[in-house]
């Protein structure tokens, strides 16, 4: 919870999030007297560095839309700047407007929801890498130091945003688990994420959390997987997660990835925290596809020296195979002790006579 959750840049949700969000406007009015408003700091007024003095960033005409390709930059400028909002989170890119940004430097940036921070991932300057045909958003400036300590004290308001919003979940009897909230930098949405089994139907809570902190209140649910993404964990390695340290895009993991390389298709074995099939199941899965290539399969009949037999086994990475020969005893061979298939034979068609006429 202490990590910064990613915006997109035209404001889009986390890719792989089930979005079911629900926006109340800003409420300026005062608390009824039937509920005080009792919630400490997270109520009191954002004052970000960045508000004073500056315009106001929805008055700011759209961009025209222009869907011919980005010609490179003649000023050595690069021609977007990836920034990430968390770590190992997903990369957005930004029209540079000007700033020599460096990767590892905060940057604040425009985004729908308003000004945001996020961290300097990559610099683009080949135009066709960007991945969107959309006009980019611009950076607005370098992070200074008063900027990062603002963000410092606006995680210390999401954790306490977070304790309010539990109990107004249990106030309002909802079957849903709160996983993180979430503050723009200029303060003018705050977003909660929480999980549940089914839809549900919280407009009550959006305005009740709206009247509370007075600000625009996003709820969105997310799955099981995007949840361990924000708690963070250890995996069956040891080691921090990966999608919480460093892995940004999820990749769809299926049975068939454990089936080649011949794992136990024991759940408890081959699943996460996140009770999906692990990420890593993945990374190795091209290495051994080309090695799986040359070797025979299961149930084939092979010729090891001068005897045939059936393989039962396959060993991928030792590039092994364990085959029960005709006397039905089982023998573990290399796979180069394995002679070539003979190649077929091709059967010559009988030809036609043609008839006499």
């Amino acid at each position: 919870m202490n990590d910064r959750t990613e915006h997109d840049s035209h404001g889009c949700p986390d890719d792989g999030v089930a979005q079911q969000a629900e926006q109340a406007g800003q409420q300026q009015g005062e608390p009824t007297p039937d509920e005080p408003l009792d919630t400490g700091e997270s109520a009191r007024a954002c004052v970000c560095p960045f508000a004073a003095g500056q315009p106001d960033a929805e008055q700011e005409p759209e961009a025209p839309r222009d869907a011919r390709p980005r010609p490179r930059r003649a000023d050595g400028l690069p021609a977007a700047v990836g920034v990430s909002f968390r770590r190992g989170g997903k990369i957005y890119h930004f029209e540079p407007n000007g700033v020599a940004a460096s990767p590892g430097e905060h940057v604040l940036v425009r985004t729908e929801k308003g000004v945001d921070i996020g961290e300097v991932v990559s610099l683009v300057f080949d135009p066709a890498r960007i991945d969107t045909d959309e006009p980019l958003k611009p950076v607005v400036r370098k992070a200074t130091a008063e900027d990062l300590e603002f963000e410092d004290n606006l995680r210390v308001r999401e954790r306490k945003a977070l304790r309010v919003c539990e109990r107004k979940i249990a106030e309002h009897e909802l079957p849903m688990k709160l996983i993180d909230a979430d503050y723009t930098f200029d303060c003018r949405c705050l977003i909660f994420f929480f999980s549940a089994e089914g839809r549900v139907d919280f407009r009550r809570l959006v305005r009740d959390l709206a009247k509370t902190f007075r600000t625009r209140i996003e709820l969105r649910q997310i799955g099981v997987r995007d949840e361990a993404k924000m708690l963070g964990g250890l995996g069956s390695c040891g080691r921090p997660l990966c999608c919480r340290t460093w892995l940004r895009n999820f990749t769809p993991v299926g049975i068939k990835i454990a089936k080649d390389q011949g794992l136990s298709l024991n759940p408890t074995k081959i699943s996460g925290v996140c009770d999906r099939l692990m990420c890593c199941l993945h990374y190795e899965h091209g290495l051994y596809r080309d090695m799986r290539r040359e070797l025979p399969s299961e149930g084939e009949r092979v010729t090891v020296g001068e005897t045939t037999g059936r393989v039962i086994e396959v060993r991928v990475l030792a590039q092994e195979l364990v085959v029960e020969l005709e006397d039905a005893t089982r023998a573990v061979v290399s796979a180069l002790d394995i002679n070539p298939p003979p190649p077929p034979q091709q059967q010559q068609r009988p030809r036609r006579r043609r008839k006499k006429r």
